[in-house]
């Protein structure tokens, strides 16, 4: 097996930070390897190394002659007047008819080639940056978090790829799922160091507790030989008959192995306190229809949840996965039918806009124990603190100087603490690195009250979820199989023509009001009002409809901008990308504030009927 390339020696800082000190590595034909480490210790610093944009402060990087190197960007320039099929045809060394057969593998059609890279979807625009890497024919390729943004069809149309694909990659990826299924090395970076690992991710797991085993031991045989000879010289060495023993020891001593055992990197370990009891139903929907004034997203819903349910919500992005949690977390009143909570249930939401709302000028501590059931103690939630890797004086810290993944971590620990029976989680994983996802499923799965959790990362929601509820075409249901055996029929094609990208399945005429209904009937206003009080409310009720329109109005936008941003994001890199990633950030949080804006105007309008004994029709907004 011939080598394509050696890291020697290498060492790259910046500043007073080392990221690589001493790093060696080298990498051989035909090896999947992927590459680990926690956030920050430089694994994207290492592929800009490798592919020259970056370059190591000493040491040195030797490369085959033979070797090709092939870089799966984020962002490419695609000629906007030019088919997939005529870009493909001026950059690929092989023939247009042999990539086609290659893309046969990557579920690619005819069609495809005749459309532009702008109007697909994003899964399809990564299969044809896949194809257009593999036409310039590469022996290594370097594959920066290819399953970003990426739906779950076509991340096992890439695993499906890279299973059988003959050349060398390196894969960075958090996903334990598709490492696990896809690589036959691992290359750990941590500490500086470079480790290489023969095997796949279980395996380097059980090498990497191996090797530390060995090493404790090892030192511990050391440490107490280096305590003998020292005794030895403390009692005998100002004897002259035993001097020369004792000189001889001490060189020794000199001459004797050291071995450095690392201290392991800090890592969470989450204790949820037990749940606050209730019956054994959590939860029912009976006939529930979902969705905002003018569109229903999903329809017929009939279920029901009970006590220690750990269900896993599936589906297509913007197939309604997160409505459906909002509405069962209360959030969100349904169009049609009844959503009722079981006896003495309280529920745990965690969103993706949760971390944006705890107060800045808080502590962790503080904020952390905000809403915490009366029966946690202060230890409990210093012990809740520090598996979420806040320990010591770090607790201190005003929310204000945490960044994203921090405040999320707080924001977890803020409703973990609750007590609650049911708790649901819409992508809890967001900004969580390796070592707490982890934590966080271990403790999910022992958790013995309800969880309902949506999340993009397959590892997790296979492990916690243990009932699947797909959501699809406008409909809630119960998959009659495992996680596992999901996936297993997506990859069998037995779901697949089911996916389609227009997730719209709602007749907007159902959800209309009758404009016949928008003058209010004099003849159902309470006689007690009086003229006045009467005009006043009429009036407020005017400007409470105007305001649900408007809201409906900007949420409409909103969303279209935030599709639009989605598309943008599955071809951006680098600072493109960063400030995607921002105002993607920015785009949800304000439709998530224009929502509770639109339930509290929901809210008002209500009342304001119920003051002046009209029934749910006579505003003309539903």
């Amino acid at each position: 097996m011939s080598n394509l390339l050696q890291l020697q020696a290498g060492f790259k800082g910046f500043g007073a930070k080392k990221i690589f000190e001493q790093a060696q590595f080298a990498l051989n034909e035909g090896e999947h390897v992927g590459v680990i480490g926690p956030n920050g210790a430089g694994k994207t610093t290492l592929f800009r190394i490798l592919t020259g944009e970056d370059h190591l402060d000493s040491g040195q990087l030797v490369k085959a002659k033979s070797l090709r190197l092939g870089y799966l960007a984020q962002h490419d320039h695609w000629p906007e007047n030019q088919t997939i099929e005529e870009y493909l045809i001026n950059t690929s060394r092989f023939p247009i008819w042999e990539l086609k057969t290659l893309g046969n593998k990557l579920g690619l059609n005819e069609e495809i080639y005749q459309k532009k890279i702008l109007s697909l979807s994003g899964g399809y625009r990564m299969r044809c940056k896949l194809l257009s890497l593999l036409g310039q024919d590469p022996n290594l390729m370097l594959l920066d978090e290819p399953t970003n943004y990426l739906d779950l069809e076509t991340t096992l149309v890439l695993e499906n790829f890279l299973q059988s694909y003959k050349g060398a990659f390196l894969l960075i990826s958090h996903d334990r799922e598709f490492l696990r299924r896809t690589t036959d090395h691992i290359l750990e970076v941590e500490q500086g160091e470079i480790t290489k690992y023969n095997g796949n991710l279980d395996d380097y797991f059980e090498q990497k507790e191996l090797l530390r085993t060995q090493l404790e031991a090892r030192a511990m045989s050391l440490a107490e030989k280096r305590k003998n000879i020292l005794d030895f010289v403390s009692r005998f060495g100002a004897k002259a008959s035993k001097a020369k023993q004792a000189q001889s020891r001490m060189k020794s001593l000199q001459r004797m192995e050291k071995v450095e055992i690392k201290a392991l990197p800090l890592s969470a370990r989450i204790k949820i306190p037990s749940p606050t009891r209730t019956g054994k139903q959590i939860l029912s929907m009976s006939g529930v229809d979902l969705g905002y004034t003018e569109r229903t997203v999903l329809k017929n819903i009939d279920l029901q949840f009970h006590n220690g349910d750990h269900i896993a919500v599936v589906g297509l992005n913007g197939a309604g996965k997160s409505t459906f949690l909002k509405a069962l977390a209360q959030k969100l009143s349904p169009q049609r039918g009844k959503i009722e909570l079981g006896f003495g249930v309280t529920i745990g939401y965690y969103a993706q806009h949760v971390a944006e709302s705890i107060q800045s000028h808080s502590t962790v501590i503080d904020e952390m124990t905000r809403y915490s059931h009366p029966e946690v103690t202060r230890q409990e939630a210093l012990n809740m603190a520090g598996s979420l890797l806040f320990g010591g004086d770090d607790i201190k810290k005003k929310i204000s100087v945490l960044s994203g993944g921090e405040k999320s971590r707080v924001a977890l620990g803020q409703i973990l603490l609750q007590k609650n029976p049911c708790l649901i989680l819409d992508e809890p994983t967001n900004h969580l690195d390796f070592q707490t996802v982890e934590a966080l499923t271990q403790a999910l799965m022992s958790y013995q009250g309800t969880v309902i959790v949506v999340s993009h990362d397959r590892s997790f929601i296979g492990r916690v979820g243990t009932k699947i509820l797909e959501v699809n075409r406008g409909q809630v249901q119960l998959y009659p199989g495992s996680y596992d055996e999901y996936v297993w029929s997506l990859e069998k094609g037995v779901l697949a023509d089911r996916f389609i990208e227009d997730t719209n399945f709602a007749d907007s005429t159902e959800v209309l009001a009758d404009t016949a209904d928008n003058k209010i009937n004099s003849q159902r206003i309470n006689k007690t009002l009086s003229r006045d009080d009467k005009k006043n409310l009429e009036k407020q009720l005017r400007g409470t409809v105007k305001k649900i329109l408007t809201l409906d109005s900007q949420l409409s936008t909103q969303q279209e901008k935030l599709k639009s941003l989605n598309e943008k994001i599955q071809s951006g890199a680098g600072e493109d990308l960063k400030k995607l990633s921002v105002e993607l950030g920015q785009v949800q949080a304000l439709i998530s504030s224009l929502e509770e804006e639109w339930l509290s105007a929901s809210d008002e309008r209500d009342q304001l009927r119920i003051d002046l004994g009209l029934d749910s029709r006579h505003d003309g907004v539903n």
